[in-house]
């Protein structure tokens, strides 16, 4: 018997569906994966493997960590690219196991050369360019000098040069084109090399943006990238809840911490076992809802680190009961209106569903 308190449901067939129609949509470039964070709180050890049959043979993460854990589980012939480039000491142990680093840094590239000089042969990199997120890649001062002595190539291959749309999930938002003339444009001394800036919603903004490698992260996962049109993607998440208690209450009765709530009228109640300590943010406190059988159940009070209090009254008792479940995340509500409730984006949502939940893989 499952007595978990809630279950996270992952659709391999929409993944698979997904990936598909984003390769289509990236060709004739190349479509890379992002499984950053555990496969967005996924599981990058179940992600991963169905990725690589439908093709993919490039993987992004985050850490050194992450590439460690998702290689275990990949086979050969895979490339594994770490987005914020080798911490100081982690350098050895990356290069023997093949990891490609997203170089960021003068330092880095620096540590990285002292890497491939002690080891006797080049190393692979990724080189990343600041094109106007101010977060991380090379400055165009920093790349003046990168031409200027070019000797560091000697012993790093550059693999790949991309940088990071900060605007593509607004389309018309000038900032995207801005970036895409300034990779252009700062990336000429490096005239041959694979380029890439097409995150997912970059893939949604024209064959321009897409160069030789689309790297999409959070629409494999059935997030829609431009909200301003209707999703092409298959969900692939569900979030079902169960409920631990259930009780009416009085007109005057308040409900939740700091009494934010007070019933006008006579109220059922139910609470479900899962809060902010799950993933669903303190954000939805009466403002976002569960549904049961297509029925939308408000949330009412503080969402608890533990809990959360529904308002059931539209539902014919005794309707739910210890251990039913409430959808939070399925056919009647997206992860998208979720998020939206919480003030927040799909991503958040995604990466904090805690482990407190049972996943299933269907």
């Amino acid at each position: 018997m499952n007595a978990m308190p809630g279950t996270v449901t992952i659709d391999l067939a929409a993944l698979r569906w997904n990936y598909r129609l984003l390769t289509a949509l990236a060709a004739p470039a190349r479509c890379g994966a992002v499984v950053k964070a555990d496969a967005y709180g996924l599981g990058s050890s179940r992600i991963g493997p169905i990725l690589f049959e439908e093709g993919c043979r490039e993987f992004f993460v985050a850490q050194l960590l992450e590439a460690q854990t998702l290689q275990e589980c990949l086979p050969n012939g895979a490339k594994i690219f770490i987005l914020g480039g080798i911490l100081p000491g982690g350098e050895r142990f990356a290069a023997e196991s093949g990891f490609i680093p997203v170089l960021n840094s003068l330092e880095q590239l620096r540590r990285w050369y002292t890497t491939a000089a002690e080891g006797g042969r080049p190393l692979p990199a990724a080189l990343q360019i600041d094109t106007g997120m101010s977060r991380l890649g090379f400055s165009p001062d920093e790349l003046i000098m990168l031409q200027c002595d070019a000797s560091w190539m000697d012993r790093i291959h550059v693999e790949l040069v991309l940088s990071q749309l900060a605007s593509g999930g607004i389309p018309s938002s000038g900032q995207n084109r801005d970036q895409l003339a300034a990779l252009l444009s700062l990336s000429k001394q490096f005239e041959g090399t694979p380029l890439s800036l097409a995150n997912s919603a970059g893939m949604m903004l024209g064959k321009d943006f897409l160069f030789a490698m689309a790297r999409p992260g959070i629409a494999l996962y059935g997030v829609n990238p431009d909200h301003q049109m209707p999703n092409p993607l298959r969900p692939v998440v569900r979030l079902d809840v169960r409920v631990i208690q259930t009780r009416a209450i009085s007109p005057g009765t308040k409900v939740g911490y700091d009494a934010t709530y007070t019933a006008k009228k006579v109220m059922n109640l139910a609470t479900i076992a899962a809060g902010y300590g799950d993933g669903l943010p303190r954000t939805l406190s009466s403002r976002g809802a569960a549904f049961f059988e297509g029925i939308r159940l408000p949330i009412v009070g503080r969402v608890s680190m533990d809990s959360i209090n529904l308002d059931v009254s539209a539902l014919e008792a005794p309707a739910v009961g210890l251990g039913s479940l409430v959808e939070l995340i399925g056919d009647h509500q997206s992860i998208e209106q979720l998020a939206a409730d919480a003030g927040t984006i799909s991503n958040e949502i995604l990466t904090n569903l805690g482990n407190r939940y049972s996943r299933v893989y269907v």
